[in-house]
């Protein structure tokens, strides 16, 4: 099912051969966060190269470093310590602390019932419990993890790695970076419909398309559904081939 640059694919929507091409890649570029939801592992697995922005401002009560467990049947807030944290500094010269263990006993507490506990929380503990200080090393081993887990195969790359052009910021380092990779098509989460323009990327010969995720809810023990939590809720709950399923669920406009 080939992309057309104003369709809205379907919610459930299986990449076809079309999506990628051997001579025109397709690009996703994103902040790494702490487990982040589903919906991020959604843009992840729709592309052929995902590019973690290293090397941009750190942003204090962001999601760089937390995010959102089911907790006594509401949403609880976990957060990764770190050192010397400053919007003044890069994300990739922020060091991470010393409370992995205690993020991992609040997950266990957490989770102990859920029917996926036994298979999942050696995966999370694998992710959280790391000898890496540097915190964009940190996130990107826990994000390798949690897609290997997910079977997403996806090169990570860092954006302090690519080669740009000297003071390129906002869209023209997106631009910059779709060029220096090959890349044909980029992919942004929705909430940068009022960032980037589509006539901007077509000049510059990238096709631009935006990700709405849209899974459908699941079960959690016997309470009312919360959504938009991090993705190991979604593994302690879900079965494998149910979260296959659910990466594909979402629109692409």
């Amino acid at each position: 099912m080939a992309i057309q640059a104003q369709a809205v694919v379907t919610v459930r929507y299986t990449p076809s051969p079309l999506m990628r091409p051997s001579s025109n890649k397709t690009l996703a570029i994103m902040q790494p966060y702490l487990l982040p939801y589903l919906p991020y592992f959604q843009l992840i697995s729709v592309v052929d190269v995902f590019v973690i922005l290293d090397d941009v401002n750190f942003i204090n009560r962001g999601w760089i470093n937390r995010n959102l467990i089911l907790l006594g049947s509401q949403p609880h807030r976990i957060t990764l310590q770190l050192r010397g944290s400053s919007q003044n500094k890069l994300i990739n010269e922020i060091r991470v602390g010393e409370n992995a263990l205690k993020m991992l006993e609040t997950v266990r507490h957490a989770y102990v019932k859920a029917p996926n506990f036994p298979a999942v929380y050696p995966v999370i503990e694998r992710a959280l419990i790391q000898t890496e200080r540097n915190l964009a090393r940190y996130l990107r081993n826990t994000l390798e993890i949690t897609c290997q887990s997910l079977a997403i195969d996806t090169p990570l790359l860092f954006s302090s790695d690519i080669k740009i052009s000297a003071g390129s910021s906002g869209k023209q380092r997106i631009l910059d970076i779709c060029h220096r990779l090959g890349a044909g098509r980029y992919i942004n989460p929705i909430g940068g419909q009022d960032l980037y323009d589509r006539r901007d990327f077509a000049t510059a010969g990238i096709e631009l398309f935006f990700l709405q995720g849209e899974p459908e809810p699941y079960r959690q023990y016997a309470d009312p559904f919360q959504p938009c939590l991090s993705i190991l809720d979604v593994m302690m709950f879900c079965t494998p081939a149910d979260i296959q399923q659910r990466i594909t669920q979402f629109r692409l406009a």
